[in-house]
């Protein structure tokens, strides 16, 4: 049997993303990247608040909403969906909370990329998320990306795997990924915002960004994603 927990790790457009989901669609399993759950409270944050940066809010928000990422309910080329459920702020009623809302899509906005590392780097947030991720997660059968699925989400994942590359290498991925779907970016603006999220995901007090000590790491700069996916196998087949 192959592991019922993978952990894949990495910072931003290291090919994690990519590696998961390929890896997860072979193995008949959940694809979960973890960046799903603070797009959704950023998304929230925005609509809600009309702001991301304030800690105490965010907090808040976060409090009141349960998220759930399912395998796609839709045939629209998501790769998961993600359903998100939150009471007004101040109501405690019983049977108050809205129907779950589908934000699978809208959670893949420019405001909310800009924003995401703000929310993943208040501590709060982080703490209370990771408890979320982990319900989803223990239900096994599930390849899970992020940046600390191995070292604190599930660090009793079966396989761990740190996924890195070059900046450069990964802004073109980012690049590339932004004209495959017809909108256009500055490369140089791609290339500054994984730079500092690099900086804000690797320099946080809780939970920085860095490689579980059992986890195996390799280097995709020079690697195509079938040279990736065929090494990440090797590792699922052994166990």
């Amino acid at each position: 049997m192959p592991p019922s927990l993978i952990a894949i790790d990495g910072p931003v457009a290291s090919g994690k993303s990519s590696i998961g989901k390929r890896l997860a669609d072979k193995l008949g399993y959940l694809f979960f990247d973890t960046g799903v759950m603070y797009r959704a409270v950023t998304y929230l944050a925005l609509r809600q608040l009309d702001r991301a940066d304030d800690p105490r809010a965010v907090t808040a928000l976060a409090r009141r909403v349960r998220i759930d990422v399912l395998a796609p309910t839709v045939a629209d080329g998501r790769d998961c969906t993600v359903l998100a459920q939150a009471a007004p702020a101040g109501d405690t009623a019983a049977g108050a909370a809205p129907a779950a809302e589908d934000i699978t899509w809208a959670i893949r906005g420019r405001e909310v990329e800009a924003s995401v590392s703000l929310v993943a780097a208040i501590s709060a947030v982080r703490q209370i998320l990771t408890e979320q991720m982990r319900r989803v997660g223990l239900r096994g059968r599930v390849v899970m990306v992020g940046r600390d699925v191995g070292t604190v989400i599930l660090p009793e994942a079966d396989l761990k795997v740190f996924l890195t590359a070059s900046v450069e290498t990964r802004a073109r991925r980012r690049y590339e990924e932004v004209l495959a779907r017809g909108e256009t970016r500055p490369f140089a603006d791609i290339l500054d915002n994984l730079r500092e999220r690099d900086r804000i995901d690797s320099s946080r007090a809780i939970a920085p960004l860095r490689s579980a000590g059992d986890a195996v790491t390799l280097d995709t700069t020079d690697m195509t994603i079938d040279d990736v996916i065929a090494a990440v196998e090797a590792l699922v087949v052994a166990g």
